[in-house]
C-alpha cells in the first residue's frame, strides 16, 4: 500500500513515519474519532489484510489483539500535535487531518466504510472468531461469544498447554516487542529471566518496566537477575567471534563461579515446573553470555537438560 500524502510533521522517508501516517489515515477514514477498544480492533483487522502487511504486530491481551507499538506511536503523535490527548478515544486534531488530507487510498476507504457501523462486542467477536489465538488471554470472550461454543473451543485449543519444565535462551535484537512476546508464547515460556546487568534499552519495549508490564499482560512472569550480567565496559570493541569467545571465557572463569545463588534460583523455578527463558540483547546465542549461563545450568541439572535457543 502506498500513501501519497507527505505531511508537514512526519518524514517522507522514515519507515516509522510511514507506519504512523497509515495509522492516522485509517483513523481519518473512520471519521477521526474512535474509542480505544474499537480502534485497536479495527487497526488489528486492517493490519491482517495483505495491503497493510508489516504495519503493526499484535499480542493476545486482556481484551484480545493489542499492539504496544501502536500506543507508543500514539504518544508520539500526541506530542506532535497530530492526535489529541484523550484517554478513552483516538482523536485526530486539525493538524492530524491536514497531515493525511491528501492521502489517496481507495482500499483503505473501502475497509473503513465496510466497518463503519461495526463497533463494541460485535467488532470484538469478529476478531475472536477469525483469529482465535489473539483471544487466548481475553477477559471478555465468554461474554462476547455467549452461545458460540465452536468459537470458544477454538480459542481454548489455541491456548498454551503445560508441557513441563524447560530452559531456553532468547535475544531481542531485530525483534519488535510483539514478535518477541509471541515467540515466548509459542514456546510456552512461563518465566522470562533477564540476565542483563542494566535492563535498559533504546529499543522500544525492552527496558525493564515496560517489558515487565508487557510480560504480565500475556501471562509470563518477568524476573531480573543482574548478578548474572556482564559489565557494559567489558562489551566494548567486540569485533570478531574470537573477541566474544575471550569475553565469555573470562566470564565463565571469574563471574559464574560466584553466582551459585542466582543459578540455584533458576533451577528452583524449573523444579517447580516453570519453562524459563534467559534473555539478553544479541540475536545469536554464541555472541551473548546467556549461552554460558544456560550451559552452566545444563551441567548442574539432574536429570540432564538441553537448552533451546528461540
Amino acid at each position: 500500500m502506498t500513501l501519497s500524502a507527505v505531511g508537514p510533521r512526519l518524514s517522507a522517508t522514515s519507515a516509522v513515519a510511514q507506519r504512523r501516517r497509515q495509522l492516522l489515515a485509517l483513523l481519518h477514514a473512520l471519521g477521526g474519532r474512535v474509542g480505544n477498544l474499537d480502534f485497536q480492533k479495527l487497526l488489528f483487522l486492517y493490519c491482517q489484510e495483505p495491503q497493510a502487511s508489516g504495519t503493526y504486530e499484535f499480542v493476545p491481551y486482556r481484551f484480545g489483539a493489542f499492539s504496544f507499538t501502536s500506543y507508543a506511536d500514539r504518544r508520539k503523535l500526541v506530542d506532535l500535535g497530530l492526535l489529541a490527548d484523550e484517554g478513552n478515544e483516538w482523536l485526530l486534531t486539525d493538524s492530524g487531518r491536514s497531515e493525511v488530507a491528501g492521502t489517496r487510498d481507495l482500499w483503505l476507504v473501502a475497509f473503513a466504510n465496510g466497518r463503519r457501523d461495526v463497533r463494541g462486542d460485535a467488532l470484538v467477536a469478529e476478531t475472536y472468531r477469525r483469529f482465535p489465538y489473539y483471544a487466548i488471554r481475553s477477559e471478555i470472550a465468554e461474554r462476547v461469544l455467549k452461545g458460540d461454543a465452536a468459537s470458544l473451543q477454538r480459542i481454548d485449543a489455541a491456548r498454551p498447554k503445560a508441557l513441563g519444565s524447560a530452559l531456553s535462551t532468547v535475544g531481542y535484537e531485530g525483534r519488535t516487542i510483539e514478535s518477541y512476546l509471541n515467540a515466548l508464547l509459542a514456546a510456552e515460556i512461563t518465566v522470562l529471566c533477564d540476565v542483563r546487568r542494566n535492563p535498559i534499552s533504546r529499543k522500544y519495549g525492552f527496558s525493564k518496566s515496560t517489558l515487565q508490564k508487557a510480560c504480565d499482560g500475556v501471562g509470563i512472569r518477568y524476573e531480573h537477575l543482574p548478578a548474572l550480567g556482564v559489565a557494559s565496559e567489558k562489551r566494548r570493541s567486540l569485533d570478531t567471534q574470537a573477541d566474544y569467545d575471550a569475553l565469555f571465557a573470562e566470564y565463565e572463569r571469574t563471574t559464574l563461579p560466584h553466582q551459585g545463588a542466582a543459578l540455584a534460583q533458576i533451577r528452583g523455578w524449573m523444579r517447580c515446573g516453570e519453562r524459563v527463558a534467559l534473555m539478553c540483547f544479541e540475536r545469536l546465542p554464541q555472541q551473548c553470555h546467556r549461552h554460558c549461563v544456560a550451559e552452566a545450568l545444563e551441567r548442574q541439572s539432574d536429570p540432564p537438560l538441553a537448552a533451546t535457543h528461540l
